[in-house]
């Protein structure tokens, strides 16, 4: 048996399809290194009440098994729901970036606790976050309605990914206070400084006394990026953002609809000497 202890994997576009689903494939594989006493930990950029179907489907909606969301702002028990960590946005720099978004071709979301909010929310946002998550749609300009929320992160939605790219020139004012990521190649994600999948992850690692060298990361996009860099085993799905091969100890043949993540556990814990 392979010496790893967890595995933290993002959730849409790595674990999950582009037709919103897991393999049954991947699912057994997931529910073997369970049975192994390996931790299996979805890491999300969703918050942590989105994904409970998902952790059902995996078997992992139990106590003592664990989810990193938000973008690595909140680490959550499955079964409770249970809060062991959580580091947010103030209403103040919430504020900035909302109306700083109402400047931009972008649908805004605001996480908070337990709701997300989305201006300015378009059919294809719609379309994409059908069976993921519920958007609560405001047609608030003023951002004052947010006030006196636990707000954990923020994020400015567009399909044109080097749109979004641009625009963060524009926020140099803000940023030096701001962790920013990319995801789902229609996301600009806004956590506070040094929050991020690779902060969030390290934090659970501490909480459970797993050295990070005995984790295996896998991810497909640029906010997976620190969990992959910070982990013993950094590992890319197919699919993967060019620009992180690099970065990847391994990258995966297969891609996530194609069960990658079964491909990684087959590879590096199941049917490792």
């Amino acid at each position: 048996m392979a010496k790893y202890k967890m595995i933290a994997c993002d959730l849409d576009e790595t674990l999950i399809g582009t037709d919103h689903t897991s393999s049954q494939r991947d699912i057994e594989a997931i529910r073997r290194v369970k049975e192994e006493g390996i931790k299996f930990v979805p890491a999300t950029g969703r918050p942590f009440t989105s994904v409970t179907g998902t952790l059902k489907q995996l078997g992992l909606y139990e106590e003592n098994q664990y989810v990193i969301s938000f973008n690595g702002g909140a680490v959550t028990e499955n079964r409770t729901n249970k809060v062991l960590y959580c580091e947010g946005i103030s209403f103040e720099l919430a504020s900035e970036l909302y109306k700083q978004g109402l400047q931009y071709d972008v649908c805004i979301h605001v996480y908070t606790g337990d709701k997300t909010y989305a201006y300015h929310l378009v059919p294809e946002e719609i379309e994409y976050q059908s069976g993921r998550q519920v958007l609560i749609e405001t047609f608030e300009t003023d951002p004052e309605f947010l006030r006196g929320q636990e707000i954990i992160k923020v994020l400015y939605m567009n399909t044109d990914y080097e749109y979004l790219f641009r625009i963060k020139d524009d926020l140099s004012t803000l940023t030096e206070n701001l962790d920013i990521s990319y995801s789902s190649n229609r996301y600009m994600e806004f956590n506070p400084k040094g929050v991020n999948k690779g902060s969030g992850l390290k934090v659970l690692a501490d909480l459970l006394n797993i050295p990070i060298e005995d984790i295996i990361a896998i991810g497909d996009n640029l906010n997976d990026l620190p969990m992959i860099k910070m982990a013993g085993l950094g590992v890319g799905v197919k699919n993967l953002v060019a620009s992180m091969k690099d970065d990847c100890d391994y990258i995966c043949e297969k891609s996530c609809d194609e069960s990658a993540v079964a491909e990684v556990i087959h590879k590096f814990i199941l049917d490792c000497p």
